[in-house]
């Protein structure tokens, strides 16, 4: 299990995109604790800055104010340090084109790199922590094809399991869903479980509400700002949930779980 109780953390965190007088402030002096050993579900209307978040506690956005990772600067981390620490799955695998005439072998080898020294080949660790990865992800039969043969949700599975080659304690998820078909979303929740369950940390953002009540924990977003963070049963957590989404949906309990239904 983990030695840190927070797993990311958040200090007065702004971020701008765009350019010239284009530019706008996305996230303005956030400040967010996420824990350690739990999957965090980050939600909110399209808009609220949820991706930018996780892009900027991933350092993959220039950003003011500080990010900590399981209790120091991430500032201070080598940029190895980073990469074998926290494990990165981009929106619908954006920026992956230049990956498309790659086996699937080697792009979750890719996941893999912050572990080898310069030039090394791959060493029977990493074959068999991709391996692994492959199966757990159910692409292992499809090691030999390109990854621009595959189909989007097909593709997904192997840009997960590259993440999950990894082997990081701290895992970000930007849509990990998207492509996904139902099956392969609930293999997706089970491995998140069995992740969490062996002490690591899941922040992911979804678009899927129902699912993200699943969590342990939620945070909700609206306009850049946090207007949640904590507990997904926590009653207060539904309320933002469903005040963010202007009372469109409404939480309702099911079976044991919360589900998100329109009013």
């Amino acid at each position: 299990m983990t030695t840190h109780t927070t797993a990311l953390q958040a200090r007065d965190l702004s971020v701008s995109l765009g350019h010239g007088s284009t530019r706008r402030p996305v996230l303005a002096d956030l400040n967010l604790a996420l824990r350690a050993g739990a999957w965090t579900a980050i939600v909110g209307p399209n808009g609220a800055g949820k991706s930018t978040l996780l892009r900027a506690l991933a350092q993959l956005l220039p950003n003011t104010g500080e990010v900590m990772l399981q209790g120091r600067p991430l500032a201070t981390f080598s940029p190895r340090e980073r990469a074998r620490a926290l494990a990165w799955l981009a929106q619908s695998g954006a920026g992956e084109a230049s990956a498309d005439d790659l086996t699937v072998l080697d792009v979750a080898l890719l996941g893999r790199l912050p572990h080898q020294t310069w030039l090394a080949p791959p060493s029977a660790a990493d074959h068999a922590a991709v391996e692994a990865a492959l199966r757990q992800t159910q692409a292992w039969d499809w090691r030999a094809r390109p990854l621009g043969a595959l189909s989007g949700g097909e593709r997904q599975r192997v840009l997960l399991a590259r993440l999950l080659a990894v082997q990081a304690p701290v895992m970000l998820m930007d849509e990990p869903l998207a492509n996904l078909d139902p099956p392969h979303q609930a293999d997706w929740i089970a491995l998140v479980r069995a992740l969490v369950a062996e002490g690591k940390t899941v922040v992911s953002v979804l678009h899927e509400i129902s699912i993200a009540l699943m969590a342990d924990d939620l945070v909700v977003m609206r306009q850049g700002r946090v207007e949640h963070a904590g507990p997904c049963a926590d009653p207060s957590a539904h309320r933002q949930l469903e005040a963010v989404f202007e009372h469109r949906i409404a939480i309702h309990p099911l079976n044991s779980q919360w589900v998100a239904l329109p009013r």
